[in-house]
């Protein structure tokens, strides 16, 4: 079966039914992948299929709409940046079970630009992967929005030092990873994302200062003041201090 943009999402479906393997969800397991409703197709395949098919937000709804793990990442693929609503956004969202679903759609809702208004909102969301979307978003935001004023990425900050003492797993990694990526962003978002991962790595909260010592690791370390600041480093501050 061949794949083209005439493409229906039943066919697509199907066709991903086919190709999929028991020996690649295995493997996804080990990754703590949700595997429940995975086919085993790997995601150099569902890349592969998705310029084959090319992008139609209707049909990508329709894949989301099946719970399918690479039917979701498909939809994620195949959607249109342009056509992404805010309902919709939200919809999809609240359907999130999977750390991976989460981060592949934080980088649409990035490219929609939905990120003012569902970055703060996504936070406040008390759901885990709902939360994880906001921090990875920022995270996508901090590398591709380079047009945009350090200052906006840099107004994220405080919902960093607000929820970084969510304790479950897959929240505390992305809160992590928001602060580490803002921090590589410029020199100026290096000052105050090292002076954030300082403070959290002094927290009497574990979550917290996990979250901190390995922000201050990398951050303080000279690869990435040299990228940056190109000026002498000085001797980073332990992150066991």
């Amino acid at each position: 079966m061949t794949l083209t943009s005439a493409s229906s999402a039943e066919e697509i479906i199907d066709y991903l039914r086919a190709t999929g393997s028991e020996e690649n969800v295995a493997g996804m397991a080990r990754f703590a992948i949700e595997t429940g409703t995975a086919l085993g197709v790997s995601n150099v395949a569902l890349r592969r299929i998705a310029r084959q098919v090319d992008k139609d937000h209707a049909r990508a709804d329709e894949l989301w709409r099946s719970g399918i793990r690479e039917a979701r990442i498909l939809a994620v693929f195949t959607a249109d940046p342009k056509n992404m609503a805010l309902p919709e956004a939200r919809r999809w969202a609240g359907d999130c079970n999977s750390w991976e679903v989460v981060d592949t759609l934080a980088d649409l809702l990035v490219a929609a630009r939905l990120e003012q208004v569902l970055i703060p909102e996504f936070a406040a969301d008390e759901r885990e992967f709902v939360r994880r979307i906001a921090f990875a978003m920022v995270a996508t935001a901090a590398v591709h929005l380079k047009s945009e004023p350090d200052s906006t990425i840099l107004s994220w900050l405080p919902l960093i030092e607000a929820h970084a003492s969510d304790e479950r797993n897959f929240v505390r990694k992305a809160v992590n990873w928001a602060l580490r990526q803002i921090g590589k962003r410029s020199a100026d978002c290096h000052e105050a994302a090292l002076a954030l991962a300082e403070k959290l790595a002094e927290s009497n909260d574990r979550t917290a200062r996990w979250i901190g010592k390995d922000a201050v690791r990398e951050l303080a370390s000279g690869k990435v003041r040299r990228r940056l600041l190109d000026r002498p480093i000085p001797r980073p501050t332990s992150p066991d201090r």
